[in-house]
């Protein structure tokens, strides 16, 4: 390791103790509870880490109630995260650090995030050695962090994955969009079966919410359009940190 990059990390390291916030005493972070059943003992455990699809919405959602409930929330290698999008699905910004361009050591940033934030957030920008991952794993366990990763992710406590969206708001090819609900499947060694939960990310307010049990006819948005979606909200507003 080079000198500039061990005063990188150094540096790092430093700006992140200074804010760093409380830890949870419970035994797992809390989450949405439209998001609960989804996860082993209904929350985030601190010292796991939790596979993720590559959907901005699905991980500030999983962020908004650590962040609330005084957990300080560190998000690695995501430029185009928006401060209004997260603040929109709830995520605290006065609990969130954001470092959006690691570089090629993102791994390395994520390990020192992890050592001082209770929940950090990253999407790997290239392959990690199986020695480092289980490096990882172990601080993971060691400061009894929480990693939520953008990806596969080796011994993950869950795999979350995300599909069937249906929108709100759009009639014969047009109309605003109001909402959007899709199927989040779960699995985990811990369960014998996925499971899987309706929900709407967001809903009308700009929120996560449980899926009404019966809605009106919606269309499916063209995929090019659903894709557009997730990347606006990345685009709403410039990234804090």
């Amino acid at each position: 390791m080079g000198q500039g990059s061990t005063n990188t990390v150094a540096q790092l390291r430093a700006q992140l103790e200074r804010v760093q916030g409380r830890r949870l005493d419970a035994p797992v972070l809390p989450v949405h509870p439209a998001l609960a059943s989804l996860l082993p003992g209904g929350g985030l455990r601190p010292g796991s880490a939790y596979s993720l699809p590559r959907s901005t919405s699905v991980l500030l959602a999983l962020l908004a109630q650590p962040s609330q409930s005084g957990s300080w929330c560190g998000v690695v290698g995501m430029p185009r995260l928006g401060a209004e999008a997260a603040e929109g699905l709830g995520v605290d910004l006065s609990r969130l650090v954001l470092i959006p361009d690691p570089g090629a050591r993102w791994l390395a940033v994520t390990s020192t995030v992890a050592e001082v934030l209770p929940v950090v957030a990253v999407r790997p920008s290239g392959r990690a050695a199986d020695g480092e991952i289980s490096r990882l794993a172990a601080r993971l366990r060691d400061r009894g962090a929480v990693l939520l990763v953008q990806g596969p992710w080796p011994q993950a406590e869950a795999v979350i994955e995300v599909g069937e969206p249906a929108w709100e708001g759009v009639g014969r090819g047009h109309g605003y969009l109001s909402g959007r609900e899709v199927t989040l499947t779960s699995s985990s060694r811990r369960w014998p079966r996925s499971r899987r939960a309706r929900v709407m990310l967001p809903d009308a307010a700009g929120h996560v919410s449980a899926a009404p049990e019966r809605m009106r006819p919606v269309e499916s948005l063209h995929p090019a359009a659903a894709s557009a979606y997730e990347v606006s909200l990345g685009h709403r507003v410039r990234a804090v940190g």
